[in-house]
């Protein structure tokens, strides 16, 4: 420590003499240390900045902008994942394969009512990070939903998806190796670092589009549908 302190006082004393010489003598205040004669010297502030690389730029802007997509996304794989919670424990309980085939239907007017304007306007990108955090969120790839339902389903959201965005229903969601950012990304929404908008509540438009089609849907069954009112 001894040796450093007197490495910096002899730069600092240096500096000085080099000012001397160029400015003429120089005052210095001195404090008493023991038997040490210590100079003071007043320094400017300096703001000290690191200085990224090319490279470690195009890191971070991709970083921010897949941030930017998961937040994005994020609330329809929440709401997809609730949902196929949902349709699953209804399916279970269904003994007619008729009433089945009308279930499905049914619920893929639900999805379609729920997410179709909205995720129209999403990117490739998003598409695809989409497609990832549903199968984060409900332990199944998309290859694997849609065949669990027999194709049936001919759920938009998997295969006009999939298709529009060209992404491969059988990839598996990876936490630990290809999707570790997004993963990173997911652990701060879960725990309150980053803010997610909740979806918004299905808009009237929507919501004439699903009893249209269910109304059609129990028409073809030779059923009648009492639609939902609000008081």
């Amino acid at each position: 420590m001894r040796a450093i302190r007197t490495l910096l006082l002899g730069l600092l004393m240096a500096f000085t003499l080099a000012s001397a010489r160029a400015q003429g003598p120089v005052v210095v205040p001195v404090q008493v240390e023991g038997q040490d004669t210590v100079p003071i010297f007043l320094l400017q502030d300096h703001t000290v900045s690191g200085v990224m690389s090319a490279k470690a730029r195009r890191q971070q802007s991709r970083n921010d902008k897949l941030t930017r997509n998961v937040v994005k996304v994020y609330p329809y794989a929440r709401v997809t994942a609730r949902l196929l919670d949902e349709y699953q424990h209804d399916l279970e309980r269904i003994d007619s394969e008729q009433d089945k085939d009308l279930y499905v239907k049914l619920a893929e007017a639900e999805l379609r009512a729920e997410f179709e304007e909205e995720v129209k306007d999403l990117t490739i990108t998003q598409g695809r990070v989409l497609i990832k955090l549903i199968d984060r969120e409900t332990g199944h790839t998309s290859y694997d939903l849609v065949k669990e339902l027999k194709g049936g389903f001919q759920a938009w959201l998997w295969q006009g998806v999939a298709k529009l965005f060209g992404n491969d229903l059988k990839d598996d969601y990876d936490p630990e190796g290809d999707d570790a950012l997004i993963e990173s990304v997911v652990r701060r929404i879960e725990n309150g670092e980053l803010a997610v908008e909740p979806l918004a509540a299905r808009t009237a438009k929507a919501q004439a589009r699903l009893e249209k089609r269910k109304a059609r849907l129990y028409k073809r069954y030779g059923l009648v549908y009492a639609p939902v009112t609000s008081n």
